[in-house]
């Protein structure tokens, strides 16, 4: 028996997404899979059916509440209930435009917005109803460190998920009484096969330097910490903002130069001159 088995799971976006829904079918669970990106979907339902899993694609605008009613109504048509939620989908493709503040689109931010803080916002209202008739329910919604600390792009990125990090903590406090728990989940520099495609090596190798853990994260790192959030092992923690990046906001920012060891720094800077590629 699995955490998950009788359970049925609604995930958002098949990106970071694709691993939640397998780590949940995995363990039992079954799982509608929403993407704007219906091929994306059916991808990721296909790899659960050849594991022996029950799963359903949707292609489907989560920025669109008619859309997102519909998603929900399906899913208890479907598999009869709706027990856990992982609000996944965001506008990734609009963050090569994504900008400082004075240099951003407007139509980015509106979009940016529309869809990753709206439309997560859609999918807790539509679900939440049918937590309570089941007696409860568990919400991961998929955040960003970029939500918890400023930089030099990404303006609207960040706003949203930052927003979302306290609706996340609304939704916790609103509904804990019904037994519905909900945190988020900050990752910080995953690769998923969309971002090995824009980042080029120089970019991968800056931020590796300001991470404590050898390794960049795997969307399967993300996926164990919301498939434990979800789980009963987690019954007693909502409200809460996890992050998972492998140390990159931890740390002093002098981190990368070595710290305050003028040794350490300098060391770092020979031993990484030598093994870096030219950018």
């Amino acid at each position: 028996m699995g955490r998950f088995e009788g359970k049925v799971a609604g995930v958002t976006g098949a990106g970071i997404g694709k691993a939640c829904a397998l780590a949940i079918a995995r363990e039992g669970g079954r799982v509608v899979v929403a993407d704007i990106d219906g091929s994306a979907a059916i991808a990721c339902t296909a790899q659960i059916a050849a594991e022996a899993g029950h799963a359903l694609a949707l292609a489907m605008d989560i920025a669109d509440a008619q859309a997102v009613a519909a998603l929900f109504e399906t899913a208890e048509r479907h598999f009869g209930r709706v027990d856990l939620l992982v609000n996944n989908a965001s506008a990734m493709h609009l963050t090569p435009r994504d900008r400082a503040i004075l240099d951003l689109d407007l139509a980015v931010w509106d979009q940016t917005m529309a869809t990753n803080l709206r439309g997560t916002l859609l999918c807790c209202r539509q679900t939440i109803p049918r937590m309570i008739a089941r007696g409860g329910g568990a919400i991961v919604n998929m955040s960003s460190c970029q939500g918890l600390s400023g930089d030099t792009a990404q303006t609207s990125y960040a706003a949203s998920k930052a927003a979302m990090n306290m609706l996340s903590a609304s939704l916790a406090t609103q509904y804990g009484h019904a037994q519905i728990r909900c945190s988020a989940v900050a990752p910080g520099l995953t690769m998923t096969e969309r971002l090995l495609a824009k980042l080029d090596e120089c970019m991968q190798r800056h931020l590796r330097r300001h991470q404590l853990l050898p390794r960049v994260g795997r969307p399967e790192d993300v996926a164990a910490l919301v498939a434990f959030l979800l789980s009963d092992d987690a019954a007693f923690i909502t409200g809460q903002v996890v992050c998972i990046d492998g140390g990159v906001l931890a740390h002093v920012p002098t981190y990368a130069d070595g710290g305050n060891s003028r040794a350490a720094r300098l060391a770092g800077d020979t031993a990484e001159a030598a093994a870096a590629p030219r950018c």
